[in-house]
Order: structure tokens, then sequence, then C-alpha cells
């Protein structure tokens, strides 16, 4: 396993110019909301799609995972420098033999706030031909969240989750779960509400309550990672992240799983997608119960035709603001989410026939 770090600075070239950077276009919405994918392919260089592989047998975890979970219901432009040459180190050996795992990990400085994901951000360009960052929006959620946990667990694969507020602090210990996994987490607001509607005082509010309801719930730092809803952008939010040294994270291939609601329609749109552009970040909801059905499969899919994972890391943690860190507090309602979880407080001594 080889770990790259990518060195950060401010690449919003279009906010300091003073152009709003709405980004409209291609913008991701919640289910029910029209949405127009765009077109990454053309933002990348021309990369070949990754080589096939021979295809691994895991119907029967795909078979069982939707068995058990049941149907589903209904830029800035700015030409960065080249990045840092890559560290190699040892990588923690997985357990299941011919399974997908990590090829790389790929470290992050966020300083200035660097965007990532083609569809808005081009500046850094760190991903090779054939490598993929799985990312995971909208959770912590009961049963959908988890069920992504296993399928990723099966195939020794890690991802980035992007937690909304609310979730984390109904949910903390599924949210530790997620962290105990290995995998990245990052914030996703508060309430998931589209910050372009908002004034920048209450879009800042929604950011921070956001962030401050994910590190209450985990009781433990996190990556100074942030993906803005429906990927809108406002120019004075991405200029207060840039401030705060929190990278933004949009996309290069969106699955639309919101949208499409089917295990296997999402499979097909996310390898048709990944098969024109040869590599990037996709974006996931583990808060779809459809997305849980299609990853083990989807997984597969991944190794079948050789792509590789890289798995997104921070190089410091971030930093939570007082006066919202009061405000979970009283919102968790007497600190429960920071307490013990509810296994060793609560336990079953007998139960009916």
């Amino acid at each position: 396993m080889r770990r790259v770090v990518v060195c950060g600075v401010g690449v919003v070239a279009l906010v300091s110019l003073g152009i709003f950077a709405t980004f409209l276009p291609g913008s991701h919405r919640e289910p029910g909301s029209p949405s127009q994918p765009s077109n990454v392919a053309a933002a990348h260089a021309a990369f070949p799609a990754a080589a096939p592989a021979a295809p691994q047998a895991v119907a029967a975890l795909a078979a069982a995972g939707r068995a058990q979970l049941g149907p589903a219901p209904e830029s800035g432009a700015t030409k960065a420098p080249s990045p840092p040459a890559a560290k190699v180190v040892a990588g923690p050996p997985c357990q299941t033999p011919g399974a997908l795992g990590v090829a790389r990990v790929v470290e992050i400085d966020t300083t200035g706030g660097p965007g990532f994901g083609f569809q808005h951000f081009k500046a850094y360009d760190f991903l090779n031909p054939g490598e993929v960052v799985l990312t995971f929006d909208d959770g912590p959620w009961p049963i959908n969240t988890p069920a992504v946990l296993a399928a990723l667990a099966a195939q020794c694969a890690k991802a980035t989750f992007f937690a909304i507020g609310k979730h984390a602090v109904w949910h903390p210990e599924i949210l530790r779960q997620v962290a105990a996994a290995g995998h990245t987490i990052g914030s996703h607001t508060w309430s998931h509400i589209d910050l372009v509607k908002k004034p920048p005082d209450e879009a800042k509010d929604e950011i921070e309550k956001g962030i401050s309801a994910v590190r209450a719930a985990l009781a433990a730092p996190y990556a100074p990672f942030f993906r803005f809803p429906e990927l809108r952008h406002p120019p004075e939010m991405m200029t207060y992240l840039e401030s705060r040294n929190i990278a933004m994270f949009s996309t290069d291939i969106d699955s639309f799983d919101f949208r499409i609601k089917n295990p296997d329609q999402i499979i097909t749109s996310v390898m048709g997608k990944l098969k024109k552009d040869g590599k990037g970040i996709i974006l996931m909801h583990d808060f779809q119960r459809a997305t849980a059905q299609a990853l083990p499969e989807l997984l597969s899919e991944l190794k079948a035709n050789g792509y590789k994972i890289v798995q997104l890391t921070a190089k410091s943690s971030i930093e939570t603001l007082p006066e919202y860190d009061a405000m979970m507090s009283q919102e968790i309602k007497g600190g429960t989410a920071s307490a013990r979880p509810t296994a060793s407080v609560v336990r079953t001594v007998s139960e009916g026939n």
C-alpha cells in the first residue's frame, strides 16, 4: 500500500475574483428533485478505462445482502503544481483472500480549504488511471449504514462518509461503528439545507452545527472534510471554509442513487460512468436502502474490472468552535452521545417465551 501526501492551498480562484460560483449545472439534489449529471470525462485528460481482470464470485454475498435488506423503498480551473512524490508505507493486510482492499492511502493537507472532485474543482488531479475513491453522504442511518459497512468490510475496502449533523446526533453509535472500521469521516451540514438559499450567517450556522454535531457524536477528532448539500457552493461559504482550513469535496462520478433507487441500475450507472471516465471520486449515499443493497455486487464489479480503491485521510483533525459545541451539548440533551454505548448501559437479563 502506498501513502500519498497532497499539500493543499486555497484553490477557489473564482471566489477571490468575486465571481459567483454557485455551480448550478450538474448540481446534486435529494430524492424528488431534478438533477442533470455533468460530463466529468471532458475535465480529465484522456484516461483509459482500467484493464479488466478475472471476475470474483461474490453473487452469494450480494444475494444475502439483498435478502436481509428486502426491496428498496420508494471552480476554480487553476492548474495546480505536481503533487509530491509518493511515500510507500506498509498497510494492514486484508484477511479476505482475493478481496478488493485498498491500493493507496492519500493524506490531504487541508490548509487553505482545497477542493476536490472534477465536477466543480479542477486543481488537484491526484488519482491514477483505474483508481476510485468511495464516498457516502447523509448518514449515519439504521440498517443502511451498517449494511454498507458490512459490504466494505467483506472486501477490505475503505471509504469516506460525509455525515449529516442531525443524523449523527440521532445515531451516534452507528457513526462510531464507521470510525471503528477505519473509514474517514467528514461533515455535511447540520440538516442538509441548500446553503445557496440561506444568508451567510445562517449558512455558517448550518456548517458549524454540523461540524460540532459529528464531533460530539464521535467523541473523537475527525477529518476537516466537507461536502455541500446538493453540491451547491455559495462563494461566501467557500471562502469561509478556506479560512477554516476545511477541504471541500465535490465528485467525479455521481451515482444518482437517491433518484434511481434500484440496486441493479445503481451498479449500471456507476460502472458505466467509470468506464467512460476511467477513474474518480464516486458519490453514493449510505442513507439510501438501494445503495446498501447494491454495494456488495458493485464492489465485486470494481474488483473484476481491475479498479483500485484509494482511501482519503487528513493531515490534521478538524477544530470545532466552542459556541457550537455548547449548542450540541444542549441538543444532545445531557451529553448522551458522548456517554458509554447503549450495550454497556442497558442489557437484557431475561426474555419471555
